[in-house]
């Protein structure tokens, strides 16, 4: 198999061109002759066989192949950066940087539970982005995130370059505002003609719990249908409609009985997930997280734990 190499002495002055846009610039920078940087470019060129620039009197732009180029500049640098970071921890004092990206509709309490210890660290500098699933690990592969949290587990196949780690569990709940009284809340038989509040028919929640109460010819009226986590915590607090959530989303209430818990279902258990990428040496804070979280009780709510199930599941409110 032939082995294609790459002089990333050349990738490395024609990133410093592409960003400045001026060759005179950029060799300035470089500490270079304009025409010993030029030289480097057309070598650059000629190795890869592309133009990487469209010359036009004295502008240079990126050409498609340019523009591709120098992402992958970007990425490859970026972890040469990262690589030095890594393998060189706690040796130079110097401040980290750690990347996370979390799904848009991910519950915010658990975000907050599983990033407080690099929170309280004055020694890390804390990057958040929030999008959808794919393209969350497209950056994670592109290394541009050291790490995905997310309620929704990744199939790996042969190509793949992450790990999806389980990190908690929990059986979802029937929350609302008004107390259920002294009847027993029955499940899902009181659902009948009973408003409720539901995430969106893309959830994996809602494809159980629509499944559970099909086999239970019941047809509860639905009041919302919300993707957003973070939206259907405020609509509980405000509807008299009972909600169906995760008991984390709504751990504040909870505690502070501004909502109650009218019943508990184990059949339909909501997990979390953190996606890390494939490497010999992990990014060490993220390695510190993960062990960290793990150590950690489960999510308090309502003075008991709700969070780690491993036990056989647990029935009643």
């Amino acid at each position: 198999m032939i082995m294609h190499t790459l002089n990333y002495h050349h990738l490395r002055y024609f990133r410093e061109v592409a960003l400045e846009g001026n060759l005179t610039r950029a060799a300035a920078r470089l500490h270079v002759s304009q025409s010993a940087l030029s030289t480097q470019i057309r070598q650059l060129e000629s190795d890869l066989g592309e133009a990487l620039f469209s010359r036009e009197q004295k502008s240079l732009t990126l050409t498609e192949a340019g523009r591709i180029a120098l992402d992958y500049a970007e990425t490859i640098f970026r972890a040469g950066g990262e690589l030095v970071d890594t393998l060189r921890h706690g040796t130079g004092g110097r401040r980290r940087v750690l990347r996370v990206g979390a799904m848009a509709t991910l519950s915010r309490n658990f975000q907050l539970e599983f990033l407080r210890p690099a929170q309280s660290r004055d020694d890390v500098d804390l990057v958040l982005r929030s999008g959808g699933l794919r393209e969350l690990v497209g950056q994670l592969e592109a290394h541009t995130l050291d790490i995905v949290l997310t309620n929704v587990p990744l199939k790996r196949d042969a190509g793949c370059s992450w790990h999806c780690h389980l990190l908690q569990e929990q059986p979802v709940s029937l929350v609302g505002r008004r107390p259920a009284g002294r009847k027993k809340f029955r499940f899902p038989d009181d659902l009948a003609g009973t408003p409720v509040q539901l995430p969106g028919l893309d959830s994996h929640l809602r494809m159980e719990f629509d499944r559970l109460l099909d086999r239970a010819g019941i047809r509860p009226i639905i009041a919302a249908e919300v993707d957003d986590m973070a939206m259907l915590r405020v609509l509980a607090r405000q509807s008299d409609a009972l909600t169906l959530v995760p008991p984390v989303v709504v751990r504040d209430e909870l505690r502070e009985k501004l909502l109650v818990e009218h019943c508990r279902i184990p059949e339909i258990r909501e997990r979390f997930y953190a996606i890390t990428p494939v490497r010999r040496k992990p990014q060490h804070l993220v390695g510190e997280l993960l062990d960290d979280f793990r150590r950690r009780p489960a999510f308090p709510a309502k003075g008991r734990a709700i969070g780690i199930l491993r036990t056989p599941t647990e029935r009643g409110p």
